[in-house]
């Protein structure tokens, strides 16, 4: 069973039109904030982002914003995080999330929230970490993303044991037992160059 003190979300600045995206997000920084587990994310204001902040800042949680001075003019910092990192470039954003975080989850986003969850899988291929990566799931919203996933198994573009890196959870109830229960990468840390 692995230990999370800290989780790093993804999830959009914009709220989208479902309302069970902006829920989903509320739900999930609650039970972050009752279990002691600090919530890692991008540091905004806006959208499922502050939604996601919120909710577990009104449980008593404590919550980490790391967020870019470059995309201030975008996304709105949230000033009343317990801690808010101001880093240089998206780069070094990513980076930090990574380093404080014990996990990862995805929830519902655009390019960014693809391009974030992807990396931290792609990172997890290569060995670099061992740490969880799922997405979180409300109406359906990952499963296409799933569906390509495998596609690329099927095409043999991506090795089926790098496919389960990166696992899907559609009851938020069950997301921190999964988080703690996936089993630790016990592959060789190089990679070699044939891997996919």
């Amino acid at each position: 069973m692995r230990e999370l003190r800290a989780v790093c979300v993804y999830c959009g600045s914009s709220s989208g039109t479902d309302a069970g995206y902006a829920a989903l997000a509320a739900d999930l920084g609650r039970r972050l904030a009752r279990e002691g587990i600090t919530l890692v994310y991008g540091g905004s204001a806006v959208g499922l982002m502050r939604e996601l902040a919120d909710a577990a800042l009104d449980e008593g949680g404590r919550v980490v914003g790391v967020t870019p001075r470059s995309v201030f003019r975008t996304e709105v910092a949230h000033r009343g995080l317990s801690e808010l990192f101001e880093v240089d470039s998206m780069h070094d954003r990513k980076l930090l999330m990574f380093e404080l975080a014990d996990a990862f989850v995805a929830l519902p986003g655009g390019i960014g929230t693809l391009e974030e969850l992807t990396e931290v899988a792609s990172w997890a291929q290569l060995g670099l970490h061992d740490k969880p990566v799922v997405t979180l799931d409300v109406d359906g919203f990952w499963r296409p993303f799933h569906d390509f996933l495998d596609a690329i198994v099927a095409v043999g573009l991506l090795k089926p044991r790098n496919r389960a890196l990166v696992g899907h959870v559609d009851d938020p109830a069950r997301v921190l037992d999964v988080l703690r229960a996936r089993p630790s990468d016990e592959r060789e840390q190089v990679i070699g160059l044939d891997e996919t």
